[in-house]
């Protein structure tokens, strides 16, 4: 019976989950939390802030579950709870910047300050760090579609659906934002403002 639970699909798991079976909610979270997890955390480019952020996508999924339209396909439905949720933690993050930048005029260091005088060994965990930095340093209007279709494999098409812009637009801003992450790379000087 666990393995025709597995094969059920979205919709069904969604319609069970709204009956009260969490068990099917959790088949849910199980299929989508890892790539939930990457597209997050590429977003923000911080684990430990991905993490807290795919939690909370998945609690206002289970709260706003019963406006899921089961003909649609679930990690379109998700990701864009995710996308919220990150836009939602990059205007808290601006706000707590402004309060710390404002608040640290007397010219004593700040904890950001002190984190970021970490050294990492492995180059390539450096390397990975570097361009998560640089990839959530970007404008979200060049972030979103990079993330979408680059790293989410989603067409032009379907990630300007889910951003409400046209194809063309989608392209154009995957172009420029590979363009500065280049350029970011190259330079090695990511300016991630940190809180």
């Amino acid at each position: 019976m666990n393995g025709a639970r597995q094969e059920e699909s979205d919709a069904q798991l969604a319609v069970r989950a709204l009956k009260g079976d969490r068990t099917a909610f959790n088949l849910i979270v199980q299929r989508h939390q890892e790539p939930l997890y990457r597209f997050i955390r590429r977003y923000v480019g911080d684990a430990d802030e991905a993490y807290d952020l795919l939690q909370e996508t998945f609690v206002s999924a289970w709260q706003a579950l019963g406006r899921y339209d089961p003909a649609r396909p679930a990690p379109t439905w998700l990701r864009r709870i995710a996308l919220n949720k990150c836009r939602d933690w990059g205007r808290w993050r601006a706000v707590r910047r402004f309060f710390y930048t404002a608040a640290s005029l007397d010219g004593s260091p700040s904890t950001a300050d002190a984190a970021a005088s970490v050294i990492v060994d492995d180059r390539d965990e450096a390397a990975l760090i570097n361009l998560d930095r640089a990839i959530a340093a970007l404008p979200t209007q060049l972030k979103e579609p990079l993330l979408l279709t680059a790293l989410e494999g989603l067409s032009q098409i379907a990630a300007g659906q889910a951003l409400g812009i046209s194809a063309k637009a989608v392209e154009t801003r995957v172009y420029r934002a590979r363009k500065l992450l280049a350029e970011a790379l190259r330079r090695d000087d990511i300016d991630v403002d940190e809180p």
